[in-house]
């Protein structure tokens, strides 16, 4: 209720709040799976429109979430899992194929290629590991070249080493200049290159700002409800209870 966010087309933005806090209402929002309730002052604007088609919005979105690869088509091979990018499925189905032009078979080689999994191309997408997974849909998400990459718990049910490998390739895109929101619970997923950090709690904004101004043990500690210590080491902020 009264919620009011702007985020421009350039930023680099991580959302960061306690279970309930509407992170991922947020998050459904903006991909156009959830709906603000009607009335004359509720309104949601997305790339400068009122009104989209759902699967023309998703062209210009890139999302990697804990659901979509849980969703995901087992069945579909990694190269097929890329491809999907380019009509927003979780698989290719055969009225899909019909639709494949040389140059998506063409950018979807050079993706594979971008997340490491260009020796993996025909593997079936059940078959691999979690982080590998997180990488195929990482490749899923940049195949069409959007607008937006919307990562939701990235690193989520990773081990140590997937995590830092996924977290080399975050931090190359957005070094490149890709728009980036990121939504997670830990701070050490926040790469230098993000500049905003949004704090929901209750499904309101509790701060946002600076990432230095708000990744504070003071702030952080009201909102989770313990008591907490922030360091940053080399633009990385890391979190102590």
């Amino acid at each position: 209720r009264n919620f009011s966010l702007t985020i421009g087309q350039h930023e680099r933005v991580a959302i960061l709040g306690p279970n309930g806090s509407g992170k991922t209402t947020l998050l459904k929002t903006l991909n156009r799976e959830l709906y603000p309730v009607a009335s004359d002052d509720s309104w949601i604007r997305i790339l400068g429109r009122d009104r989209w088609n759902v699967w023309d919005l998703r062209q210009h979105i890139g999302l990697v979430s804990q659901d979509l690869q849980a969703e995901f088509l087992p069945s579909a091979t990694v190269f097929d899992a890329i491809l999907s990018g380019f009509f927003s499925s979780i698989g290719l189905y055969p009225q899909l194929r019909e639709q494949i032009s040389p140059a998506q078979l063409q950018r979807s080689e050079a993706v594979l290629g971008t997340v490491g999994l260009e020796a993996l191309g025909d593997r079936e997408y059940r078959t691999l590991s979690t982080g590998q997974q997180r990488r195929c849909l990482l490749g899923r998400a940049l195949v069409h070249d959007p607008d937006t990459l919307i990562l939701d718990e990235p690193t989520s049910g990773l081990d140590m080493a997937a995590s830092l490998d996924f977290l080399s390739l975050i931090r190359d895109l957005a070094g490149r200049g890709r728009n980036l929101l990121l939504v997670t619970h830990h701070l050490s997923d926040i790469p230098p290159e993000v500049e905003r950090v949004i704090v929901l709690r209750d499904g309101a904004i509790f701060a946002d700002g600076p990432k230095a101004a708000v990744l504070t043990g003071e702030l952080l500690s009201e909102v989770y409800g313990v008591r907490l210590r922030v360091t940053e080491i080399e633009g990385q902020f890391l979190v102590h209870h």
